[in-house]
């Protein structure tokens, strides 16, 4: 962890100048549950002089590892939101994803973190795999909904590089009608959709922040960070990440590029965007959507109607 401590404080030095309270903390990347919390003690206590009075302190957990012992030692940290890595209720589902948890520790697991007290608890749930129906979707919506939570992010399954995946991208398979009726399930059982995998009666500060394109610090090997207009890119490499955690690439992004960037996650979400940020041709292509009610306008900021097309009205606005 000494790495770690070293990056963080040289992360607190830059982002001093801000001035600014920290409003939100995630722990999360790798899995933070098989972690000891005393090990996150001295963070903790490094950054208590800069939280905000109503921080939320988000913590991701896996269900397996996510023992009562472990959830009340990061509750007593101050950590008031956990986010579980779910995926799904089925255990076929889950042995086919190659999840190591069973339906039955991630129902225990999350049980236990409402009985320790925890304000906010959410669950990821996966979709868009070879294997769904819509029956395993509804039974993965229902079991969730009868959980103490008020969030679920869910997510399509992706194929990434170098994953045990990547040789059978024929596991990934999404289908529009099973894709729209998991989001309507969601929806229909009262948990907004503010963003385009999230949904909650809470809507968590930190996926608002990246949205909002806000400044925040990551710490840790690849956790990015912001600050104004630069990126922070710290060693993805974790042997190098330990002998030099300060080998942090800096990206320099131009207004364009950050137009650019809060047009399409505006979009993306219920954030949204502002008219007045957009040039005359932008303006002319966001009114064309409106005639066609493919977005709506509040005062001066746009809003999506349909976070599935989030990508394709995007372009078209910059078209």
């Amino acid at each position: 962890m000494d790495s770690l401590y070293i990056q963080f404080e040289h992360e607190l030095n830059r982002f001093n100048t801000t001035n600014k309270s920290i409003t939100s903390v995630f722990i999360g990347g790798g899995t933070p549950s098989t972690v000891e919390p005393k090990l996150y003690e001295k963070l903790f206590a490094r950054l208590k002089p800069f939280l905000a009075n109503d921080v939320e302190i988000t913590t991701e957990a896996n269900p397996n590892s996510a023992s009562t012992t472990w959830l009340k030692g990061m509750k007593k940290l101050g950590c008031t939101r956990v986010s579980f890595g779910v995926q799904s209720f089925n255990d076929t589902k889950l042995k086919f994803l190659g999840r190591e948890h069973t339906s039955q520790q991630a129902l225990k697991a999350i049980q236990a973190a409402h009985d320790i007290g925890f304000e906010h608890l959410s669950l990821d749930l996966i979709y868009a795999t070879k294997m769904d129906t819509k029956e395993i979707l509804e039974d993965d919506i229902k079991t969730a909904f009868s959980l103490p939570i008020d969030h679920i992010s869910a997510y399509a399954l992706t194929i990434e590089e170098n994953t045990l995946f990547a040789a059978h991208p024929e596991v990934a398979k999404e289908k529009l009608e099973l894709t729209t009726f998991f989001i309507d399930s969601i929806k229909n059982k009262g948990f907004e959709h503010y963003e385009i995998s999230n949904f909650g009666t809470y809507q968590c500060k930190h996926n608002i922040g990246y949205w909002e394109l806000d400044d925040y610090m990551g710490v840790g090997s690849g956790a990015v960070g912001m600050l104004k207009n630069k990126r922070f890119y710290p060693s993805t490499d974790i042997d190098n990440y330990i002998k030099n955690p300060l080998d942090i690439r800096t990206e320099d992004l131009s207004m364009e590029d950050l137009k650019t960037e809060k047009i399409f996650l505006g979009l993306r979400s219920n954030v949204g965007i502002n008219i007045n940020a957009l040039s005359s041709s932008e303006k002319k292509q966001v009114d064309i959507l409106l005639r066609e009610n493919k977005v709506n306008q509040i005062k001066n900021t746009i809003y999506n109607t349909d976070f599935l097309l989030s990508d394709e009205i995007a372009l078209f606005i910059q078209s």
